[in-house]
């Protein structure tokens, strides 16, 4: 077995230990929980190795077992969905379809999608959600909840061409350190993209406060950020980032650089100075999986950007090789090889 395919196998195999692992006052499964995830587990190996059929005849199988609750059902489901998904085009709507069996048993009994998702099936569970008025679930709002959107780019012509991609990158890498402070919760960005998509904000700039303070009240979020970045020449930019109260429409925090155009860097300068002025409780280890996150290489950052532009078309070859070229970049940047290893069985089937 190769490197990458072995990467891949744990990766999905975390994928199933989060379907399958329940609370302590509440098993997940009503028959073995231990039978239930050998099984989901190797289904799951069968989609790392395009083994599509027999992975959907294994949970198929499961499915029809005696005794199963409705986490059971959800967890065979969703694992089913994304066997079907990778057979190709002509099985989306029957993979859709495990979709809107898992929205009927229930939206919100456990955290759905998964990361291991690709993004058309997220996207589709997020329209599901709006259906039934459940894009955001009881057990979203008991800690505080922030929102990044994506950058502007005020930047001279010239630059805001080059600079295309890069806003994007921003914001996931925004996302990405916040989501290491254990007291906050941050809404996923590809959730954050289909509200504006569905409001048509999208188009309307993302330095309305307004539109924020919107989308924020959609998503059950407190606190909204967003920014722009500006660069005129080869030698300076800036970049502003600031944070609004969805309920009082406030600006709760502004943050500033100015120094050479690498806004990656300032990125990661940034977020402990915005988590300051926040009021956020950034721990030790927050603090050092913060540093570790992302890349310090521009390059391997500015395709890594490319990529989830690609990724958000759907256009899962081009995504997948850029991701993969990030990582070549930099053999440390996780978050390229995360995304590389969810999307190389479909590209490879």
């Amino acid at each position: 077995m190769t490197r990458h395919k072995t990467i891949f196998c744990f990766a999905l195999m975390f994928f199933v230990l989060s379907l399958v692992v329940g609370t302590a006052n509440q098993p997940l499964f009503a028959q073995d929980k231990g039978q239930v995830s050998e099984k989901l587990t190797e289904a799951i190996k069968f989609y790392s190795e395009l083994e599509f059929d027999k992975g959907i005849t294994l949970v198929d199988s499961l499915l029809k077992s005696p005794g199963l609750n409705s986490k059971d059902s959800i967890a065979g489901l969703a694992t089913l969905s994304l066997l079907t998904y990778g057979k190709g085009e002509e099985y989306l709507r029957r993979s859709f379809d495990y979709l809107g069996q898992i929205a009927a048993i229930g939206p919100c009994l456990m955290h759905l999608p998964q990361d291991i998702w690709p993004r058309q099936l997220r996207d589709q569970w997020y329209r599901l959600m709006k259906d039934k008025n459940a894009l955001v679930c009881d057990t979203d709002t008991k800690l505080r909840t922030i929102a990044i959107m994506e950058f502007d780019n005020f930047s001279s012509e010239k630059f805001r061409a080059e600079l295309g991609y890069v806003t994007k990158g921003l914001a996931e890498f925004f996302e990405s350190d916040f989501s290491r402070i254990s007291d906050l919760k941050v809404v996923e960005r590809d959730k954050l993209d289909f509200i504006l998509k569905e409001l048509e904000l999208a188009k309307a700039g993302m330095q309305s406060a307004d539109a924020a303070v919107q989308v924020g009240k959609m998503l059950g979020a407190q606190i909204m950020v967003f920014g722009s970045v500006t660069q005129l020449d080869d030698k300076s930019a800036k970049m502003i980032v600031k944070a609004v109260n969805v309920e009082t429409s406030e600006i709760m925090a502004f943050v500033e650089k100015e120094g050479k155009p690498d806004f990656f860097k300032m990125q990661k300068e940034m977020v402990p100075e915005l988590a300051q002025k926040l009021d956020l409780i950034v721990n030790d280890e927050a603090k050092s999986l913060i540093e570790e996150s992302g890349t310090e290489m521009y390059d391997a950052a500015s395709l890594y950007s490319q990529g989830l532009y690609y990724m958000d078309q759907y256009d899962y070859g081009k995504a997948y090789e850029l991701f993969k070229k990030a990582y070549e970049k930099d053999n440390t940047f996780e978050e390229a090889r995360q995304k590389m290893e969810i999307y190389r069985p479909l590209v490879a089937s």
